[in-house]
């Protein structure tokens, strides 16, 4: 779920991106945002040319078929989440803030709707879970390691004796991945922040905070 760069520093070398490249990304933003509402079945070359002002033959060019746009495209958006909601928590050391911010990251990134329908991955998943195929493959490769974080940060936490006595940290991680995927589904749904207030507190108490909660 983390990427590093090895340059750093003065070894760092900032070059300009090719026009094929930041055309690329231009496309695969525009992309992600009607997946998240579309579906990924939705896009095609022709769609997208239209939605990025777009010759359809410099979008054919950049991807070749609908189904390496659609792989771009969820590449695209797991870069994206990375950068919204696991990078920021993975600045805290290991254990119970940790997991606390993971799950704050995930219901921030909803609700100021870095994509318009939500979580992207919520949202495909939906769409290709009966499937078979690449695209499928990949979606459930990423949700996978999203468990698999919460897993193991709820491990953490429980190591270090910070959660509630008693607490199995695999079923914690369950239950959270799955208040984090429901409230997803009713605030997008239903336009109603206040599931997401409601899952702020709910995470907190199953974490055993007892501080008054505050700057949600």
């Amino acid at each position: 779920m983390t990427s590093s760069d090895p340059a750093s520093g003065s070894e760092r070398v900032r070059r300009p991106r090719a026009p094929g490249e930041r055309s690329r990304r231009k496309v695969l933003d525009v992309a992600a945002r009607l997946a998240s509402v579309e579906g990924l079945d939705g896009l095609s070359i022709g769609r997208l040319a239209d939605a990025a002002d777009m010759p359809k033959s410099s979008v054919y060019v950049l991807f070749g078929s609908k189904e390496e746009l659609q792989l771009a495209t969820v590449d695209a958006a797991r870069t994206s989440f990375i950068a919204e909601v696991v990078q920021p928590a993975l600045t805290l050391p290991p254990g119970r803030d940790r997991l606390n911010a993971l799950c704050e990251g995930f219901l921030s990134y909803v609700q100021r709707r870095v994509f318009p329908g939500g979580c992207f991955f919520v949202a495909v998943s939906a769409e290709l879970g009966g499937r078979d195929g690449r695209v499928r493959d990949r979606v459930a490769d990423y949700q996978q390691q999203w468990r698999d974080l919460l897993r193991q940060t709820a491990d953490e936490a429980h190591r270090q004796g910070e959660l509630p006595a008693g607490t199995d940290p695999d079923q914690l991680a369950f239950e959270l991945g799955a208040m984090l995927t429901g409230t997803n589904i009713i605030a997008v749904l239903h336009s109603d922040d206040t599931a997401i207030e409601r899952a702020h507190r709910t995470i907190r108490e199953r974490l055993g905070y007892t501080e008054p909660l505050s700057n949600i």
